[in-house]
């Protein structure tokens, strides 16, 4: 089935009902994190739920910030663009989740608090570039492709340190942490694999003490499978559907 792209023209009515649906939703996440906390022998706030935005129109967005919701996630830089002034930014984080190319990183640096999706000493110097121009060090995260699939973006476990030494010595980025999407997995024991797999490489590179690597973030799991990330390690989860509901916003 075709996604229906979000142009922000969603009827009042269709609003109000995502509303309600996204105040109950966001209770329901909230008790599941705090179960899979203290299943991992963790508080609730040790785990960031990171709101995964991607075709929500901002009026819902920030309803959600108006109950507790402050760490936003969006996928593509130009949607990102055509809510960024309407986002109720003094009371959120705003985040890059998604692919990035080098030829936009220009246009989100600086609006971002964090980008989680650094998977090449090149677009690691490209942010680091617009950074300082600004001024400013931007926080990322190493994208890990954790189940080595080719259609997927992120590099190799087995090669993760090689690229975060590198990214080390670049002035104007900070590492902190890890991102990944496992595969689509049958068996809860195989997403769990991952999750685990992604923890010890988490572990191991924060045993290194790199310079200017701080291992605090392993963001990993999704609206399906984030409890399991949780009692595997996460810090964060990035959370849509779930919060949001299907992703079938109109199109003008």
């Amino acid at each position: 089935m075709t996604e229906r792209l979000f142009d922000g023209n969603m009827m009042e009515k269709e609003i109000e009902e995502k509303k309600r649906n996204l105040k109950e939703n966001y209770r329901e996440i909230r008790e599941n994190i705090a179960a899979a906390a203290k299943a991992s022998g963790r508080k609730p706030e040790d785990i960031t739920l990171l709101a995964a935005t991607k075709t929500v129109p901002a009026e819902v967005i920030n309803y959600g910030i108006s109950l507790g919701i402050d760490y936003l996630g969006e996928n593509k830089v130009q949607e990102f663009l055509s809510k960024y002034d309407e986002y109720d930014k003094k009371r959120c984080h705003l985040q890059f989740i998604g692919h990035l190319q080098t030829n936009k990183v220009k246009q989100i640096v600086g609006k971002v608090e964090l980008i989680q999706s650094v998977d090449s000493v090149k677009l690691a110097r490209e942010i680091a570039k617009c950074s300082q121009r600004l001024g400013i060090v931007t926080n990322v995260l190493v994208e890990v492709n954790i189940g080595g699939e080719e259609n997927k973006s992120g590099v190799k476990p087995e090669e993760a340190k090689a690229l975060l030494r590198e990214i080390s010595q670049i002035q104007g980025i900070l590492v902190k942490g890890l991102m990944a999407i496992p595969p689509i997995c049958e068996k809860n024991s195989e997403i769990r694999r991952y999750f685990a797999a992604m923890r010890k490489l988490f572990i191991d590179i924060r045993g290194e003490n790199i310079d200017n690597i701080t291992m605090d973030i392993l963001s990993m799991g999704m609206s399906s499978d984030y409890m399991e990330a949780i009692e595997e390690g996460a810090t964060m989860v990035r959370v849509g559907s779930s919060l949001f509901g299907a992703r079938s916003y109109p199109v003008k």
